[in-house]
């Protein structure tokens, strides 16, 4: 693994002490910023600021595009031939699926409706 070593103010430096073992990925998330389409954060955002009944937050699922990518992105992943760029954007599916979740289970509270 390399090493890179830069100067930063020491006020940053207290920012990023914290969070100092994520930094790599962080970096990784500058470089990249948007691991999926962003059609995909389109639609999960559009679904849950339409405040949808409880009905709807149970059969809320991925689109049959969104679906598809991620079962061949799962296949490669079983297959160990995952690039860097699809696993950061399996990440970033997983994360997705795990708000999903907790929104579908009500551990995070329905969002308000957007005042015009």
């Amino acid at each position: 693994m390399a090493m890179l070593t830069i100067e930063i103010p020491d006020d940053l430096m207290e920012q990023l002490s914290p969070v100092k073992e994520q930094i790599p990925e962080l970096l990784r998330r500058c470089l990249h910023p948007l691991a999926l389409p962003a059609q995909v954060y389109r639609y999960v955002l559009d679904f849950l600021t339409s405040q949808p009944t409880p009905e709807q937050i149970a059969d809320f699922r991925p689109t049959a595009e969104m679906q598809s990518r991620l079962k061949f992105l799962v296949e490669k992943e079983l297959g160990g031939a995952l690039s860097q760029q699809e696993q950061l954007e399996l990440s970033e599916y997983e994360q997705i699926e795990h708000l999903i979740i907790m929104f579908k289970a009500g551990t995070i509270g329905r969002p308000q409706q957007a005042i015009a």
